[in-house]
């Protein structure tokens, strides 16, 4: 072997000899993320558990402003807020959208025209008719919207936390929280009211009620004696109530549970248990579930819900079952 040789072969056999794959440097980087998390907690120790600290609260509704009008309570709280930042987002995009379109459109402009083509030619046209799609677009619509928008600013941290305040010139600041209409079971159930009614009564017109109701069964059943036919009904019948459940459950229990996993993962978890290097150890997995929540399930879960809106008044409307 020449010296030229010997020079140029050198670099890649070294190459060669002291390259890692992707699994040892993955475990690498999990040893040394566990050996510096066995660290901390040697280093601090623990504190035992925090019997002060309840992660429940975080999602308890103290009134800001107590109202109430006729035995029924209207106070003003945090729910009310995100209630009202979403409606006033919902409204604006839709201005926005109305007034301010152009015939070459900007960045904004690309990402609502997409938006605006995945709640008209996906949602209500994947599933209605076109005379259908076009009465309830503007509700399809908006119901996507105001749902996007909620599950978003829920990611937002504001001051809204008012078991915790911050002194600012001798003023007592509500410290920042995040918070979500959506994560409020109550909310997600008016939405579902709203969607269950809507449907029915539009099968209802379309077909007139004794029509719709028998178009509950499956076509088929002409041969079949009445008591199997009234079992089916009922089935039928359940899953239509099922759905009041499942529709809202759904977007409530995703919402809560992202929000739980934040809180968690972002320090709540070494709070509660007193062990301040966990905090080390979960804090990535906070961040990733944030990244997560915000670019795919608060998108997802107010295109599942206006999706299935869609279908459902589609089904209450179609010919067949």
């Amino acid at each position: 072997m020449s010296a030229e040789q010997a020079v140029t072969e050198a670099p890649d056999g070294a190459a060669k000899s002291s390259g890692l794959s992707t699994k040892a440097k993955v475990l690498i980087g999990l040893g040394a993320y566990l050996g510096i998390a066995i660290l901390l907690l040697l280093i601090f120790g623990s504190d035992g558990k925090n019997e002060e600290f309840q992660p429940q609260n975080e999602f308890k509704l103290e009134p800001w402003i107590t109202l109430e009008l006729g035995g029924i309570d209207f106070s003003i709280n945090k729910a009310v807020l995100y209630l009202i930042l979403a409606s006033a987002l919902t409204i604006a995009t839709m201005l926005w959208i109305s007034k301010r379109m152009q015939q070459k459109p900007n960045r904004v402009q690309t990402a609502i025209e997409v938006a605006y083509d995945l709640t008209k030619n996906t949602i209500a046209g994947g599933a209605l008719d076109t005379k259908m799609a076009a009465r309830w677009f503007p509700f399809l619509a908006a119901l996507f919207f105001w749902i996007w928008f909620s599950n978003m600013i829920g990611f937002l941290p504001l001051p809204t936390n008012t078991e915790h305040t911050v002194n600012v010139f001798g003023a007592e600041i509500p410290s920042f929280a995040l918070y979500a209409a959506t994560a409020n079971l109550s909310i997600p159930l008016v939405l579902t009211l709203v969607v269950w009614i809507s449907y029915h009564v539009e099968g209802v017109r379309a077909k007139g009620l004794f029509k719709y109701l028998a178009s509950w069964l499956p076509p088929g059943l002409e041969d079949m004696n009445p008591a199997a036919k009234a079992f089916i009904f009922v089935i039928e019948a359940i899953s239509h109530f099922a759905r009041l459940i499942s529709l809202s459950v759904r977007l409530f229990a995703n919402i809560l549970a992202g929000h739980l996993l934040l809180l968690f993962m972002g320090g709540g978890l070494a709070v509660l248990l007193g062990i301040a290097a966990l905090g080390a150890l979960t804090f990535p997995l906070a961040f990733f579930f944030f990244i997560l929540e915000v670019g795919l399930i608060a998108t997802l879960q107010a295109f599942i819900f206006s999706t299935l809106t869609a279908i459902y008044l589609g089904g209450a409307t179609s010919a067949s079952h």
